[in-house]
Parts: C-alpha cells; structure tokens; sequence
C-alpha cells in the first residue's frame, strides 16, 4: 500500500540520486529533508533492488531445494526470517524477483492468499509484494517461505547435458549470482547492502558444492521410472553473506587436497592436472593475506574448477572460490587468479560495497591485496609487474567506454541501468591505483596498520565510498603528518572524475625485455628467433603482445604468421597468451587464424577472452563473426551471452 511514509522515502530517494551529480551538497540537502519529513526511515542505497529493504533486513535464508536435470530447473522452498527495522511502519515486504516461478507463500507457517507478482521492469524483475497487516514491531521477526521453480529464463544458472561436458558421462549445473541474478533463482532481498546467514539443503542425483560448510549427505530417495535416486546435500553458513554469494554446482565433481585447509574440485578428468596447478600457492597465500589483514574466517578455503563456458576468472563464493579452467594452464602462471579470490575473503565477502555503484570497494582492494600478496612472495618488482599488465586492461576498457563515460569513474551511477552492463577492469584497476596512490601519501608502514583496521570496523558489514573516506581520515586524525597528506587528496576528482587515473611511475624491471623485444617488432624486416622469448615466462609474453597492441602500426599477416609459428604461440595450453595473440593476429588481417579464433570461441566462456575477440572478430569477418556466435550461444553463460548479443548489436 502506498502510505505518508513510502513516499518519503520515495522522495529522499530521489533526493540521494539527484545530489549523486553534485555529491558536495549531499548532506546538507539530505540533513534538511530528514527533519522536515514524518519518518526517520533511511532510504535504501541500491538503486538495482527494488525490495524494500529499508524496513525489513534478512537475517537468515533457507535453501530447500531439488535439482532436476532433465527438466534443468531447481524446486522447492527457500525460507527468509525478516526483520522489521521499524516500530509498524511497514505493512507489506517487497521482494527482488526476475523469471521466477513463485507458487506459494506462507507467512509464519500460514498461507497467504494476498501475494503478488508485480509486473516486470527491466532491467530488475517482477517484485513480489507479501502484504503484512498492521506491521510487527522494530527488532522482531516473521518467517516468510516461498514455494517456487526456476524457469527456463533464469539468468544465474547454466545446464549441460552430458555431452557438453568433457567425458560425456553426467549433466552439470552451476549458479553465477553476482550482481543481481540471485533474485532469478528465488525471491530476496538482492542488494549487497543485506546480509544472511544461511542453510542449503539441496536434493540432487549428483555430488553438489555450495557457499557453506558441508555437513554432510543423507535421506537417500530411490528414483522412479529408471531415474538415478537423489542424496540431500546440506551446508551451513554461520557468516552473513549477500545475495550475490548465494552459489550451487551439481555434477560430476571429484575431489582432492591442495593444502592443510583446501581441497580442489572439477571433474575426474581434470583434477590431476588442477591439483597440480594449485597445490603449490594455496596455502602460502592464506598465510601471507592473513599476516596482512588478519586470520581466515570461512575455515576452508577450497576451489570449483567449473567447465569453460564460466563467464569470469573467478567468482568469490565463501567456501568455495568458482574458478574458469582457464587457469589449469600447465605453468602455473595463472594462479594470481586464485591469490585475487581468495583476497575476496576480506574485501568483498567480510566487508562488502553496499551497492554496484562503488564496486571498487570491492575489486579495487581485491587486487590491491593480491598484489601485496605477489610483492611478500616474489618480491616487490612483481607487484608492479601485475600493475603494469593491469593498466594495460584500463586503458582498454576506458578506451571501450571513452574517456567521459560514466562507467569510467570509479563511483557510478547505476539508477535504471543493469550493473552488468558497466562490468569493466576500472572498478579493478582504478580501484587499486586509489589505494596505491593513499598507500604512497601516508607510507606503507602506517598504511598497512590502516588495512586491519579497516577489515575489523566493516566486518560483516557493508559500505559505500563516504564512509570509507570517514574510516580513512578518522583512522588516521591523530597521525599530523598523515592528515596534513591526506588533506591534499581530491577525493571528488578520484570518486566522479571519468577516464584514466594519473599513472605512476612503475618499477619496469620484469617488463623492459618485453619492451625491447615488442619495439624490434616495429621493423618491418625483423627476423624473429624462439630464442627471443626463450627466458620469458608467460606472463612476460602477455605484456610483450599487449605492448605490441598499443603500437600504431599494425604487423602485417605474414609478420603475424611469422611470430605465431616461431614463438609457437598457437601451440600454447595458455589461453592468456593464445587469446591475446590472435587478437593481434586479427588485427593484422592475417586469415590463417580467423577459423581458429572462432574455434576458441567454442570452448572459452570467459568474457575476458570472448568479447574483445568477437570484437577483433566482427571487424575483419562480421559473417564468421555472427555464426559462430549462433552456434556457440547455448554454450555461453546468459550473462556472457547477454553482453555478446549487445556487442554485436553495437556493432552494425
């Protein structure tokens, strides 16, 4: 029902987005219309959710459901304990839902006949709206259950039938919830400014893993009409989470050790080699982050090796890192993918941006942290080193966008639009130049007595770029020297200024041979030899090729067949390397490897390498481009196949 009270919230909603242009008049504005209004009620800060979550906050989540394979949808109940935030200000709870089927709704283990389905807005769903008569009062409690089915439109989860997967045997299914797909598996409150604890409780033919601690399987179901029975699969998660983290994967899924409190699963055909992988970092990187910050909170730390269609490198789900087999690569070059999630288990999961518009909290401390945990294990040149290939992907992705776009600053505004849609490597990248730049001004050593505190005062909690800036300057008021630097930050300039940070001065020791090598390729005439990269690692081969990307001139198609064949760059196992290469190799029109670039297409899902090579793609073959899109769409995860089909609209 529309109240006196909902629309003041409303307006001090609208007022928080309007003083988002002019983010200096903010408080003053807001000050003057908090005491002018009834209700004292905060508004909410996620512009992306539609719940009401600013009179009511989940406590605690039941996940009670069935996986069926063959019908490819889970079933069953999901349980929400609510809190009310107000003494009766609310009479009706507003939930984030997008394509899913809700069936029932009891409230406090009586039906509700009263429940709506509203309709759909995009790009957030159809809020479901569970009316509460009379309200209950601040600090108490009701348990909402929803019965329900996910549909063949919901975008968090991917099916394969047995033969998508690599021997062919089982189905598999895995959920991606981040940023707001958790509300397409069931109704909640989908904002990372919520959290709950959790249970699963998840029935399925198939091992299953989830983003809790297991405790076990049991009540064991013979099936019917020649259907495999099922095990009930539960886990527990004693940490607040949000919805975002809220992960599932059914399948053929084997298991083996990579360290005292570790273990790595993926299928039993390629757990030799993921165990080999990543058995050797693991552990050092629990122990180096938790010297940094303070000690590991989630018990395990363990890693889902998903199959390839998994549109990221990794995804930070507690308990269980979800990882692209990207990273099996046979180098263990690739691993930083691990040492950047598992970094997550601070900056993200314990203390987490309270909307999608300051996602740097989030990835930019991640990849400040996975880089000081580079710099106590290979020394300091490395965590430059990491920094320099990170530019590069800024200034890509600023050059995506262009350098006035609003997805280029490091606070955006999302209101109305999809955060899917402003996923770049600037949250990443930026984000971790705001820090390093902070690091720089007050000294490393008071900075790193910064970054305990800082994890300890938000743990559990979520935040948005002011408070970090008060938890910053009030942490260090007493240090004269640090204040009177930090006094000369411009923080409006860092937070809303577009494109490209001022770039410093890096340590170029691990790269100047890639930059020598990269210039010899500006001739023309130049005779390359397997010698010229016989002592680089693979990494270093990344910021060669990158670094042949920025030049002017591009390599002819012989050039580019030249280097493929004698650096043996279409050989290589390291999707880093080959997917980097043939987009230079694109470039230079070379068509000996348009049809391999298409092939890669067909078995990397990673976004990382799929859109800037559909890009390179439709630029020299917009047909090859569009088929081989049409034939691998279903191979893709919605949200990679989402953001292709837009690529290509732009395209035209």
């Amino acid at each position: 029902m529309t109240t006196f009270i909902s629309l003041g919230v409303s307006l001090l909603l609208s007022v928080q987005r309007m003083t988002r242009i002019n983010p200096s008049s903010k408080p003053k504005i807001l000050a003057k219309t908090l005491t002018t209004m009834a209700s004292t009620v905060a508004p909410p800060r996620d512009p992306n959710t539609v719940s009401n979550y600013n009179y009511w906050r989940t406590k605690h989540t039941i996940a009670d459901l069935a996986i069926d394979f063959k019908k490819q949808r889970l079933h069953g109940n999901v349980t929400l304990e609510l809190e009310s935030t107000t003494e009766k200000q609310s009479e009706e709870i507003v939930l984030d839902s997008s394509f899913v089927d809700v069936q029932a709704i009891s409230i406090n283990g009586t039906k509700s006949t009263s429940w709506k389905v509203r309709d759909r807005s995009e790009p957030y769903g159809s809020p479901v709206t569970i009316p509460i008569p009379g309200g209950i009062g601040k600090g108490s409690k009701l348990s909402v259950q929803i019965s329900l089915s996910t549909t063949d439109k919901c975008t968090a989860l991917q099916w394969f039938a047995p033969a998508q997967t690599s021997n062919g045997k089982f189905p598999y299914m895995f959920s991606q919830c981040q940023a707001i797909h958790n509300r397409s598996i069931f109704p909640c409150q989908d904002t990372p400014d919520v959290k709950s604890t959790y249970d699963f409780r998840i029935r399925s033919p198939l091992p299953v893993v989830a983003s809790g601690l297991p405790r076990g399987s049991s009540s064991f179901i013979h099936g019917e009409n020649g259907t495999p029975g099922t095990l009930l699969y539960s886990f527990y998660q004693e940490i607040p989470i949000p919805s975002y983290l809220f992960a599932i994967a059914s399948g053929d899924i084997a298991t083996a050790a990579i360290g005292p409190r570790s273990v790595v699963s993926t299928g039993p055909e390629e757990l030799a080699a993921a165990k080999w992988e990543l058995e050797n970092d693991t552990e050092k990187f629990i122990e180096v982050a938790e010297k940094l910050i303070y000690s590991y909170q989630w018990t395990q730390y363990n890693v889902l090796v998903l199959p390839p269609s998994f549109p990221y490198g990794g995804m930070e789900n507690p308990v269980f890192t979800f990882a692209t087999p990207t990273i099996v690569s046979g180098d263990r070059e690739n691993v930083d993918v691990i040492a950047h999630e598992l970094s997550h288990s601070w900056s993200g999961n314990l203390v987490s941006n309270a909307s999608w518009e300051h996602f740097w909290l989030n990835e930019g401390w991640t990849t400040y942290l996975e880089r000081r945990i580079q710099a106590a294990l290979h020394g300091e040149a490395h965590r430059d080193f990491s920094s320099i290939i990170g530019w590069k992907a800024l200034v890509d992705s600023v050059n995506l966008f262009g350098d006035d776009h609003e997805f280029t600053k490091l606070v955006v505004d999302l209101e109305g639009k999809d955060p899917d849609d402003a996923f770049s490597s600037i949250p990443y990248e930026k984000g971790f130049h705001f820090l390093y730049y902070l690091e720089k001004l007050v000294g490393k050593s008071s900075w790193d007595k910064f970054i305990p505190h800082y994890f300890k005062t938000w743990l559990k909690k979520s935040l948005d770029s002011y408070e970090f800036k008060t938890t910053l300057l009030d942490f260090f008021a007493s240090d004269k020297a640090a204040s009177a630097a930090l006094a000369k930050v411009d923080w409006d300039t860092w937070f809303y200024k577009p494109g490209l940070p001022p770039k410093p001065e890096f340590d170029t020791s691990l790269v100047d041979t890639c930059y020598a090598l990269a210039k010899a390729w500006e001739d023309k005439d130049y005779k390359p030899s397997p010698n010229d990269i016989g002592g680089l690692s693979a990494n270093q081969i990344v910021v060669f090729l990158e670094t042949l990307q920025l030049n002017e001139t591009k390599l002819s198609p012989s050039q580019s067949q030249s280097m493929g064949s004698t650096y043996s760059l279409t050989k290589t196992q390291n999707v880093e390397i080959l997917a980097r290469y043939y987009r230079i190799a694109l470039g230079a029109k070379d068509e000996t490897v348009y049809h391999p670039a298409a092939e890669l297409l067909g078995k990397v899902g990673r976004m990382k390498f799929v859109r800037p090579l559909f890009r390179a793609l439709v630029a020299v073959d917009r047909k090859l481009a569009e088929e081989t899109f049409e034939k691998n769409k279903d191979f893709y995860h919605p949200i990679c196949r989402g953001q292709v089909e837009k690529d290509l609209q732009e395209g035209k």
